[in-house]
């Protein structure tokens, strides 16, 4: 199939020629047709699949159908995402597709000097991509008003609700138009999804690509067992000795991510590291520091799990497992994207063995394990104990104590989905007047069409 079956416009056909794309993926083949359809959708499909343009072109061609004659025109398209880098990735898209057929957007995220966005959002804008928080901030200065959104679309929600966004989700629903579409997208699927759909979506068209949480085919998939003093010079003695160019690593904490970057370039390896601590100038100069080649290693925090899109990136590193499963299936999505080969890799120290349990039983799948000569060979056991052969040929036992092990496998509690504040379509003519101007009818959610 080709995208001149998608029915898409000759402008967004060139843009897409432009980008080097030949072929609609699988998502974008389901996708698009839908949103054309004017359905609501809830849409599951694996990390780097192509999902930002399965709604990216629909959305921009049926709002270049009708461009505003204002000069201040009102945002019509509202997506939200978890993270500043996914919001600038998909925010780009809008923009390239966007500019095509004459629409303006902006992204809103936190971490930036809001009143740049402010003065963006006076000028008019067609396409919002927000983070919730800062939306948020944004709907109490009045400084933005969504009375006017034809579309929403939820990108990584399971993400969203694993940082607990759930209520501002809600509440910036509840200031949306009745009549509008909806469109959920996400990687994994969970309960909570489900819940959060059947409260924003209406009788949804759903579409899955590929199976439950798994990670994509194109994606190689080796673990190291080793111990955990031993961890920092078996990544450098792998990088060096299998002469890795660009080389994404996951640390589990900010420190640890920081330490890693020192020790890091005390071998002699120029590297950098992004996490929420960081600046959002500083975390996007080092970003475009490493697609450019200037980098050798990035090291991040699990900020960066989702929303980093670095073309051709040819292998990740897990340096600590994730505490929750599925973000080892986002991590490692971060290569093998487009269609291309992409390699993970898994420093697993015995008291990680919990973790490798529950992400093996996501794959459903033993990842396989590999050894490196000039490191004591570690063997991996169930419960949280191994047994490492020294130099000596003499075991050492295990110092994970079980109570440690039980509480590595706790995963964060999730947010309670919950209803929302208003259970019911109120006239905006009984509320008071500065609400209204602020954030447009309080029109709730799909749940509440009357």
């Amino acid at each position: 199939m080709s995208f001149d079956s998608l029915d898409l416009c000759d402008e967004l056909l060139k843009a897409i020629s432009d980008k080097g794309y030949t072929s609609p993926t699988p998502i974008q083949t389901q996708a698009i047709p839908v949103i054309f359809e004017g359905c609501d959708l809830l849409a599951g499909a694996q990390t780097g699949t192509g999902k930002t343009a399965a709604f990216a072109l629909p959305i921009v061609q049926k709002l270049g159908e009708k461009v505003p004659t204002e000069k201040r025109r009102r945002p019509r398209a509202l997506v939200l995402v978890p993270t500043r880098e996914l919001a600038a990735q998909v925010s780009d898209q809008m923009q390239y597709y966007g500019r095509r057929l004459s629409l303006r957007s902006t992204k809103i995220y936190g971490g930036v000097n809001i009143r740049a966005q402010m003065e963006r959002l006076h000028r008019g804008i067609d396409i919002v991509v927000a983070t919730p928080g800062r939306l948020l901030d944004h709907m109490e200065k009045g400084t933005i008003n969504l009375s006017r959104i034809e579309f929403l679309v939820l990108d990584e929600a399971d993400r969203m609700l694993d940082l607990g966004f759930i209520d501002d989700i809600l509440q910036v629903a509840e200031y949306l138009p009745v009549e509008r579409q909806t469109l959920l997208f996400s990687a994994t699927y969970s309960q909570s999804i489900k819940q959060l759909a059947d409260e924003l979506l209406d009788q949804p068209r759903r579409i899955e690509v590929a199976r439950k949480n798994i990670a994509a085919d194109a994606v190689t998939q080796v673990l190291y067992a080793v111990q955990r003093k031993n961890k920092r010079n078996m990544l450098s003695d792998l990088i060096r000795t299998e002469k890795w160019t660009q080389v994404l690593v996951f640390a589990r904490t900010r420190y640890g991510a920081d330490k890693l970057t020192e020790e890091f370039l005390s071998d002699g390896i120029k590297a950098a590291a992004i996490h929420s601590n960081k600046s959002q100038s500083i975390r996007t100069r080092t970003l475009a520091e490493f697609k450019q080649g200037e980098l050798r290693v990035l090291v991040a925090t699990d900020v960066a799990a989702r929303g980093l899109d670095i073309q051709g990136l040819p292998r990740v590193v897990n340096y600590d497992l994730p505490q929750v499963a599925e973000d080892y299936v986002h991590r490692i999505g971060r290569t093998g994207r487009a269609g291309e080969k992409g390699e993970a890799i898994s420093l697993v120290c015995p008291e990680e063995q919990p973790m490798l349990k529950a992400i093996e039983a996501l794959l459903k799948q033993v990842i396989p394990q590999k050894s490196l000569s000039g490191f004591p060979k570690v063997e991996l056991k169930g419960g949280g104990r191994a047994k490492v052969a020294q130099m000596t040929n003499k075991p050492a036992s295990s110092r994970t104590a079980p109570g440690k092990a039980k509480k590595a496998t706790a995963r964060p509690a999730k947010a309670k989905l919950t209803k929302a504040r208003v259970t019911k379509k109120t006239a905006p003519t009984q509320r008071k007047k500065t609400e209204t101007d602020r954030f447009g009818p309080k029109n709730g959610r799909r749940g509440n069409r009357s």
